[in-house]
């Protein structure tokens, strides 16, 4: 059994629609929804049923809701057949909801009887009739998980931007890569939901004709116009196919708020798949409608800036919209509207200005089949020019790409946005010269050429104990314990001349934290200080020991293979002073045959003799000791160099190599192909 539910639309209570036929009633400036328990309640100024009776006491424009879950016709009693389970009642739940005496939704056509207002009608039948074999209403317009992959080159935008992300989480704070985060977000929202619809919002200032024209591009008036401001106040959509109910959730459009240009019909098959939104005024009075404005064109695919020719030129269009949204044009339409208030060859001058205007604003103006925004003049009251842009939404729709080119756009806008944050000045890095100067610094600090010479220096006085006179010896040892204080241990150096000065090793630290830095961003250049000073904390200790086991070399000194030949010569030279002596003394006190000239002679060769091996031993010796002392020197600036590059080169290393993967893929975000 079927039950037939007719509202009309009205503008601001003023216009209403009559309708003839079995059981029909007329409706003026009322709402009809669905009670708390499904009856449907119908509140007019003058209500005629198909007895003939007229309800008293009802107002123009109230809206009258069900009370006790009862329904009600005309003179406020209960109709005829509604009881809580009849006819009506479930009539009334198949039925959409409907506002202002406008229908959310189309009806499925089927069999029975149809009444028609010549404006919006719909048949409400059965609840198991329209029932699918999900369960759901076949009229209750619901998302169809139909979206698809993205092309490859977007896709692999979008996976590089992801990455992104992922490695600057760290080094960025959330407010630099929020957007990016909203861009990735809605990119995945987006792609989840049906591909063959394109979202298209319509926006412009107060008085613009926004409205007008969303009921030009309609075929039926379904947003209200007028004097009054502002005449919308939240978003209306208008569905030219079924299936973009996903979409209309993601915009929190409510069902209530849902359209579609026909009663049961589907419109303009170009316009299949457009689903076109009515914003309210981007320059209202009132915050919320602002705030929704700034929502909604953050999730549509395509927008059409409406304009009129007294505030084309408003610098709130175009400092708060077009001018940031430059690089949304090829998804962008800026149309001229009321060009009938504009006489002669007046509207192709406004025209020219406009894009003159948007030319400054950096919008690419898309002309001569070049990408960028369409401009083009209409009067949405006359029709003139609504014909075209139909025929340009129809060709956006068709190529089903309006959805990609915002993503494409948003991540241009994104990658801008971070563009100082990745794009350095000059060719960053620690270049050879700068690991050189570190460790140059580092052995300075550490005495690694103190340590090389000191290390020489032993090297040298061991041979010359070896080689040396034992006489020169014993004058040397003299020497010393007769100076005050010659054989008393030296004092510690004080604190300020220790081996590895601390100042000098954090100087190094900054040296060489400040070229890996330098033309960095500044997100960058501040990781690698940071990860500099981090790598420097307790690298003064270890050189500290790495001095003290390096430095001077302890134990007993390497030696020649010529070494035990000349300690031999030399004890030979000693010996033969000796002998020449102990003659000479012999002679004299009578033991031996008196002869002056041999045992001076003997005497003479050894004192001789002694030197000259230890001057050759000397000069022999200072290849070897230099050699000695370079090895020495060597070893601690290799161990000073080793430490500094795993405490402080490495990690400012790894960061340089985090900015560098962080570069490329910001060069794979940025670039369109």
């Amino acid at each position: 059994m079927t039950a037939v539910t007719a509202v009309t639309g009205e503008t601001e209570g003023r216009r209403s629609g009559t309708g003839a036929g079995a059981g029909a009633g007329s409706a003026s400036g009322a709402e009809t929804e669905p009670g708390p328990q499904g009856e449907a309640v119908t509140g007019s100024s003058t209500g005629t049923s198909a007895g003939g009776a007229s309800g008293p006491g009802s107002r123009p424009d109230e809206k009258t809701r069900p009370e006790g879950g009862h329904g009600s016709s005309g003179d406020g009693e209960r109709a005829p057949g509604d009881g809580e389970n009849g006819p009506a009642d479930r009539a009334s739940r198949a039925a959409p909801r409907t506002e202002g005496g406008r229908e959310t939704g189309a009806p499925e056509d089927g069999d029975g009887e149809q009444w028609d207002d010549g404006l919006i009608a719909r048949r409400a039948v059965d609840p198991s009739e329209l029932a699918g074999e999900d369960g759901s209403l076949v009229g209750d317009e619901r998302h169809v998980p139909i979206g698809g992959p993205y092309a490859a080159p977007l896709r692999g935008r979008l996976d590089a931007l992801r990455e992104l992300v992922g490695l600057s989480r760290t080094r960025l704070d959330e407010k630099a890569l929020a957007e990016a985060g909203r861009v990735l977000d809605e990119a995945a929202a987006r792609q989840q939901l049906s591909a063959r619809h394109t979202v298209v919002a319509i926006a412009g200032a107060t008085g613009s004709g926004k409205s007008t024209l969303f009921n030009a591009l309609a075929g039926v008036p379904i947003s209200e116009t007028g004097l009054r401001r502002p005449t919308t106040s939240a978003p209306i959509s208008l569905s030219w196919s079924e299936g973009a109910a996903g979409l209309l959730d993601r915009l929190a459009i409510p069902p209530r708020l849902r359209r579609r240009p026909l009663a049961g019909g589907s419109g303009d098959e170009a316009l299949q798949g457009l689903v076109l939104v009515d914003l309210p005024d981007h320059d209202s009075a009132m915050t919320v409608h602002r705030d929704q404005v700034d929502r909604v064109l953050k999730l549509v695919d395509a927008v059409i800036w409406v304009v009129d020719p007294e505030k084309y030129a408003d610098a709130a269009l175009h400092e708060r919209y077009l001018r940031p949204l430059a690089g949304h044009a090829e998804i962008t339409f800026v149309v001229l509207n009321q060009i009938d208030r504009l006489p002669g060859d007046a509207a192709d001058q406004v025209l020219d200005d406009l894009r003159r205007l948007l030319d400054e604003d950096g919008m690419a103006v898309g002309e001569h089949g070049e990408p960028g925004a369409t401009v083009l003049a209409l009067s949405a009251l006359t029709g003139e020019g609504v014909g075209d842009l139909r025929e340009l939404l129809g060709r956006l729709v068709q190529e089903k790409s309006a959805a990609a080119r915002r993503v494409s756009a948003d991540i241009d806008a994104a990658a801008n946005r971070l563009r100082s944050m990745y794009v350095a000045d000059g060719r960053p890095g620690l270049s050879e010269r700068a690991r050189e100067d570190f460790t140059a610094r580092l052995a300075n600090a550490v005495g690694a050429t103190a340590v090389g010479e000191e290390a020489e220096r032993r090297w040298r006085r061991n041979a010359g104990r070896a080689c040396g006179t034992p006489w020169l010896r014993l004058w040397r040892w003299y020497e010393r314990v007769r100076m005050p204080g010659g054989g008393l241990p030296q004092p510690t150096e004080p604190a300020e001349e220790e081996l590895t000065a601390r100042q000098r090793v954090e100087q190094a630290v900054r040296t060489v934290a400040d070229d890996a830095a330098h033309g960095l961003p500044a997100p960058w250049a501040q990781a690698v200080r940071e990860a500099a000073v981090r790598g420097a904390e307790g690298l003064p200790e270890e050189l500290d020991d790495l001095a003290s086991e390096l430095g001077t070399p302890s134990g007993r000194l390497p030696r020649p293979a010529w070494w035990p030949a000349a300690v031999l010569v030399q004890a030979c030279m000693t010996l033969l002073q000796i002998f020449g002596g102990l003659w000479l003394v012999g002679q004299i006190i009578g033991v031996l045959e008196p002869g002056l000239l041999p045992p001076v002679l003997v005497m003479l060769a050894g004192i001789i003799g002694g030197p000259l091996v230890e001057w050759a031993c000397a000069a022999a010796a200072r290849g070897p000791a230099r050699r000695y002392g370079q090895d020495a020197e060597r070893r601690l600036r290799e161990a000073a160099a080793a430490c500094g590059r795993a405490k402080v080169l490495d990690p400012v290393a790894a960061e340089l190599l985090r900015y560098r993967e962080v570069r490329e893929q910001y060069g794979a975000v940025s670039f369109r192909r």
